[in-house]
């Protein structure tokens, strides 16, 4: 039960929908964050969704169903190569489609380029260690709760802080619970996630 429990976890908050809960909470829980208009910020939304959570995701179905990934949990260095390399195509492509639109608020693509370089990090380091990228997406998450709050003093950051500090040790848990990663690679995963998105999303907002 405990390990099908995990197994949930680990499936539900797997790393590609972290920029989908960033971009909820910029266009969403923060209105003030970004000048969309409110009337546009739902196709912003649907566009980061589409590019960065369902192409990738359909992409990876894809591979596995060829045979070219043995598992979708991707136990192995090998098996991860591959996949992230192409999350990583699609992100780049997303923050440059939306750069090239010039009446686009700018922290737009400048927030999706932060996540896409944290991504193209840990790909390169997937070809020779296998960090969590599960925790990389979590301590991202928990950075941007941070800098918004530092950034924006309307946004309530206290129960937004708290929900994502029990959701990196319940993901954390369930990783470690399923011999998915060794604490090392948890704990430099989180790290390093949080510390690239802080530094990353303060710029932006600079």
């Amino acid at each position: 039960m405990e390990r099908a429990i995990a197994l949930v976890i680990s499936i539900v908050f797997q790393p590609l929908i972290v920029p989908t809960l960033v971009f909820g909470l910029i266009l969403f829980g923060v209105p003030e964050a970004s000048s969309v208009p409110a009337s546009f910020k739902l196709r912003i939304f649907y566009l980061i969704v589409l590019s960065t959570l369902v192409i990738p995701m359909l992409t990876i179905f894809g591979l596995r169903l060829s045979g070219t990934v043995k598992s979708l949990h991707m136990h192995t260095i090998k098996d991860r190569a591959i996949p992230f390399s192409v999350t990583t195509v699609y992100f780049l492509m997303t923050v440059y489609f939306m750069f090239k639109i010039n009446e686009l608020d700018p922290i737009l693509w400048q927030s999706l380029g932060v996540i896409a370089l944290v991504v193209l990090v840990l790909t390169v380091v997937t070809f020779f260690w296998k960090m969590s990228a599960h925790m990389t997406g979590i301590g991202g998450l928990v950075a941007i709760v941070v800098v918004l709050g530092l950034k924006f003093a309307n946004f309530q950051v206290l129960y937004p802080l708290l929900l994502s500090l029990l959701l990196s040790g319940v993901v954390g848990s369930s990783r470690l619970y399923l011999d998915a990663h060794k604490p090392v690679e948890i704990y430099t995963g989180f790290i390093f996630g949080f510390l690239a998105c802080f530094v990353g999303f303060l710029w932006v907002w600079a």
